[in-house]
C-alpha cells in the first residue's frame, strides 16, 4: 500500500447529487471498517436543498491502495481541510459507530481552528467521548472477532476471501485508532447533539449514549430505533426522517463563530 498523503475534497467526500444552492450540507462518517457506501440511498430520502456526503477514510472503495489511518488526530486534520472548501453553507455531522467520535473531533477541530462551528451534530451507537480515555473499554480485539463484524456489516465478504483480507486491514486500522484514542479533553460542542442508538445493541448502552450530554452545550436527546449495532440498515426511513426533523432548524445555525453570535443555536431536550 502506498503511504496516505493529504488528498483533496473530492477524495475524502463522496456526493451523489452536488447542489449548486444548498440550505444546508449533511456530512456522513462511517463506522469501524465502514465506506460511504454505507449511506447509499440517503440523499434521496433528504430534502432537495440537502447536500449529503459521505467520507471515505482511506484504504477503502478506490482509495483501497492507501494506507489506513489509524491515528484520530491525523484522521481529523485530513477531514477538517476536506470540509473547510464546504463552509459556504451551514454543515450537519452524522457520524455511526466509530464515525460518531470521529464527527466529534471534526466539529471540535472545526470551531477552534477553523472559526467554523457546525449547526448539528448527529451521533449514532457509540459511547461518549470523555468515556473513550477509561483503560476498562481498551480489550483487544482478535482478528476472528474483526471477521465476524466484517461479515455481520457485509455478508458478501463470506464469499470473497480477497475481498475480505481487504476489509480487515482497514477495520484493523480502525480499531487501533479506537483503541489509542484518549482524547486529553473533551470540550462542549455548540451544536444541539442527538444521540440515537439500536434498543438491542450489544456494544453501547443507553447510559453511555447518554453521557454524551456533557458535551452538549446547546442541550441533548437521545433517539432509539429496533435493532443491534447496524439498525441504521433496517431502520434507515425513520432514522433519516428524525435527522430530517433535526435539520429544519439547523439551516439556520452553524457557519462561522460570527454567524453563531449573530443567530440562535437550535436547543434539544436532555434526555
Amino acid at each position: 500500500m502506498t503511504e496516505t498523503v493529504p488528498a483533496d475534497s473530492r477524495m475524502w467526500l463522496r456526493r451523489q447529487r452536488t447542489l449548486a444552492e444548498p440550505r444546508l450540507r449533511l456530512v456522513c462518517f462511517p463506522h469501524a471498517g465502514g465506506a460511504p457506501t454505507f449511506y447509499r440511498g440517503w440523499q434521496d430520502r433528504l430534502p432537495a436543498d440537502v447536500e449529503l456526503s459521505a467520507v471515505c477514510y482511506p484504504g477503502r472503495q478506490n482509495r483501497v491502495n492507501e494506507r489506513p489511518i489509524d491515528r484520530m488526530e491525523l484522521l481529523v486534520d485530513h477531514v477538517c481541510q476536506a470540509l473547510a472548501t464546504l463552509a459556504d453553507r451551514p454543515l450537519a455531522l452524522f457520524g455511526h459507530g466509530m464515525g460518531a467520535v470521529v464527527a466529534y473531533e471534526v466539529a471540535v477541530r472545526l470551531a477552534g481552528h477553523y472559526r467554523i462551528s457546525p449547526a448539528a451534530l448527529l451521533v449514532s451507537a457509540h459511547a461518549a467521548p470523555h468515556l473513550c480515555a477509561d483503560d476498562a473499554r481498551r480489550i483487544p480485539i482478535g482478528d476472528r472477532q474483526l471477521a465476524e463484524q466484517a461479515a455481520a456489516a457485509d455478508p458478501m465478504l463470506l464469499r470473497f476471501p480477497e475481498l475480505m483480507d481487504l476489509a480487515m486491514i482497514a477495520l484493523r486500522a480502525d480499531h487501533d485508532l479506537l483503541h489509542a484514542y484518549r482524547p486529553a479533553s473533551t470540550p462542549p460542542v455548540t451544536a444541539p447533539i442527538t444521540g440515537y442508538l439500536g434498543t438491542d445493541d450489544p456494544r453501547v448502552s443507553h447510559g453511555e449514549m447518554r453521557a454524551w450530554s456533557r458535551v452538549a452545550a446547546s442541550g441533548f436527546e437521545l433517539r432509539t430505533f429496533p435493532g443491534g449495532h447496524l439498525y441504521p440498515v433496517d431502520a434507515q426511513e425513520a432514522l433519516i426522517t428524525d435527522i430530517v426533523e433535526r435539520l429544519v432548524g439547523a439551516s439556520g445555525a452553524g457557519g462561522t463563530d460570527q454567524a453563531l453570535h449573530d443567530g440562535s443555536a437550535v436547543s434539544s431536550q436532555h434526555a
